[in-house]
C-alpha cells in the first residue's frame, strides 16, 4: 500500500461530517471506515487557515483518474446536495478520497467493486475558504 499524502481539513468541515456520521446506524457507519480513517489522520485547521490549494467541502475540483486518464470536474458536497449534475458526495468513495488533498497530490483509494483508483488533484476552481465564504 502506498503512503497516503498529508491532508488538511477545516475544523468546520470535520465537525459537520462527524455529525452526519454519528447520526448513521452502526451498519452504515462501518461502510465509511476509510473516510473516518482519513478524518483521524488529517491536520485540522480553522477555516481561515486552510491553504487555497486544498480540497474542502463545497470546493469545485478537477481531478484525474490515473487508471483511465479520465479528467472530471466536480463539486464536493454533503449528501443533501448530492445527485445534482457535477456533484459528488463526501460519502461517495471519490468524495472521501478527494477531501483534504492539495493540487498535485494523488491517492490510491479502494472502490466498492474491490478495485483501487488512483486519483490526482489537478486544479481547484473554487474553494469556499479562499473565496472568503468561511461558513458555507
Amino acid at each position: 500500500m502506498s503512503t497516503k499524502p498529508p491532508i488538511v481539513i477545516s475544523r468546520l468541515d470535520l465537525e459537520r461530517i462527524e455529525a452526519l456520521l454519528e447520526r448513521m446506524s452502526l451498519t452504515q457507519q462501518s461502510e465509511y471506515d476509510a473516510l473516518r480513517a482519513e478524518l483521524d489522520r488529517a491536520e485540522v485547521v480553522e477555516p481561515s487557515q486552510v491553504p487555497a490549494d486544498v480540497v474542502t467541502m463545497n470546493s469545485v475540483v478537477t481531478f484525474e483518474d490515473e487508471n483511465s486518464s479520465d479528467e472530471l470536474t466536480v463539486s464536493l458536497v454533503y449528501p443533501s446536495g448530492a445527485g445534482a449534475p457535477g456533484t459528488v458526495s463526501i460519502f461517495a468513495p471519490v468524495g472521501s478520497a478527494l477531501l483534504g488533498m492539495a493540487v498535485g497530490q494523488h491517492i490510491e483509494w479502494p472502490m466498492p467493486d474491490g478495485r483501487t483508483r488512483r486519483l490526482r488533484v489537478l486544479e481547484i476552481e473554487y474553494q469556499p475558504e479562499s473565496a472568503g465564504d468561511l461558513h458555507r
